[in-house]
């Protein structure tokens, strides 16, 4: 059959707690099938749970310090080997369609054909970042915005299946970037919408102060979302290129939602940091059981490439390549992965969260700031992590044992943790940050 295709689909801001698949609360059928027809991860981490640090893993790799994208907005640094360059090099085309978001500010700008698309030079169909689902809007290779009517991730994988409709003999990588279910929650479908009554929205125990109609509308977004890999599913299955395609699905980051009182990302919570992750395709097995072993999004860009026989990014990758293990039906177990928010910002800052480094292991979630212990959580007894351990004498040993994880994992990453100034200032960025924090204190910018 020849070289296998890569479809890479990833949402934003998609916490793995709402799907059906993981036990959530939205009925999410064909994501459903996509598992059960692959294999499934219910330990599934963004290692850094923020859009641009996370995005620029994904595609290269590398924790957020060694790619240099360490915060939103700063753009990912040209010239460095990403899964579209190595697909490239491989004899694939590579295409990329919806939200960037590794180009920098404005967020409104057009990133031109060249190095600063990061491989994805044979199809581009992508907007830096917004989050107007109703008003549909991309790039191609010239600098006039292409707008169109309907619904945005319904808009982008028509033009998915175009591309995959009209690739020459080569295999492909293609990338697709859907915006939802990040806010603003309520901008989708007024039939999504109709389907998750606020008054009855299912809610986590650990929800403080909610409103509702968020929930509501996140779930709503999330249910669009699986129709549209239904859509990419049938298309797949319709054809036979699912017999020689690799089919995988994951988010950047989650969301807390109200979860201990607080939204968004940027901190450790499971609600932050877990996020699906499914794959089907040519020699995955269907799996029985979800697969515990944890994984990365930094172990992606190497896993995938993996799956798919491409060698690339070399000794430049610092994710685990996963592959053997899936192909292989055992995974093997890991004592534990880094978490991080190395420059804090935007509703970080609001919530006073401060720079945070930290170890998930399979059992449990340890974070700490510079100058602090933060947070400790045993995640198979307190599921909803309502029992923070932090300064209880019979958990000593495990706080003990986990500080070494995490400062083992310090000294591999050649991580000083400072300050995010003092990182900015390091990676030659503290000019950027500043001109960035200048350029969202205009009125308008975001």
């Amino acid at each position: 059959m020849g070289k296998p295709n890569i479809l890479l689909v990833f949402a934003d801001q998609l916490r793995a707690h709402e799907l059906s698949c993981m036990g959530g609360p939205v009925p999410t059928p064909n994501l459903d099938r996509l598992a059960s027809e692959g294999i499934l991860f219910s330990n599934a981490i963004a290692n850094c749970p923020v859009c641009t640090p996370s995005r620029g893993s994904l595609l290269t790799g590398k924790y957020p310090l060694s790619h240099g994208a360490v915060v939103n907005d700063l753009a990912l640094p040209e010239g460095q080997p990403t899964l579209a360059t190595a697909a490239r090099a491989a004899g694939y085309s590579a295409g990329y369609i919806g939200k960037w978001h590794l180009d920098g500010i404005p967020r409104n700008k057009f990133t031109p054909p060249g190095p600063r698309r990061a491989g994805f030079d044979d199809y581009w169909a992508a907007f830096e970042c917004h989050h107007n689902y109703l008003e549909p809007k991309y790039y191609l290779d010239d600098p006039e915005l292409v707008i169109r009517e309907g619904y945005e991730p319904e808009i982008q994988t028509e033009l998915a299946i175009e591309f995959m409709k009209g690739r020459d003999k080569k295999p492909f990588l293609l990338a697709l970037s859907w915006g939802p279910p990040h806010a603003p929650y309520r901008c989708g479908l007024e039939e999504d919408l109709a389907l998750f009554d606020p008054e009855e929205v299912a809610l986590r125990p650990n929800v403080v102060d909610p409103r509702t109609e968020e929930i509501a509308g996140y779930q709503a977004l999330t249910a669009s979302l699986d129709r549209c890999m239904g859509t990419l599913m049938a298309y797949l299955d319709g054809t036979g290129l699912a017999e020689n395609t690799y089919l995988v699905f994951t988010s950047d980051h989650g969301d807390m939602l109200y979860s201990h009182g607080r939204v968004k990302k940027q901190q450790p919570w499971e609600e932050s940091i877990r996020i699906p992750l499914i794959m089907r395709g040519p020699s995955i097995q269907e799996w029985d059981a979800p697969c515990a072993s944890l994984v990365g999004v930094t172990d992606l860009a190497p896993t995938v490439l993996g799956l798919a026989g491409i060698e690339g990014l070399g000794d430049s990758a610092e994710g685990e390549d996963l592959s053997e293990g899936i192909l292989g039906d055992s995974v093997k177990a890991r004592t534990s992965i880094p978490i991080m928010d190395i420059v804090p910002s935007d509703q970080a800052k609001i919530w006073g969260v401060k720079e945070w480094r930290g170890v998930r292991t399979p059992s449990h979630t340890y974070a700490r700031t510079i100058d602090e212990e933060w947070v400790l959580y045993n995640n198979r007894e307190d599921p909803f992590q309502t029992k923070n351990l932090i300064g209880r004498e019979k958990e000593e040993e495990t706080r003990k044992h986990l500080e070494e994880e995490l400062q083992d994992w310090l000294k591999r990453l050649k991580d000083p943790f400072c300050s995010g100034e003092e990182h900015l200032r390091s990676l030659g960025l503290l000019e950027a940050w500043q001109e960035r924090q200048r350029h969202f204190q205009q009125p308008g910018r975001w």
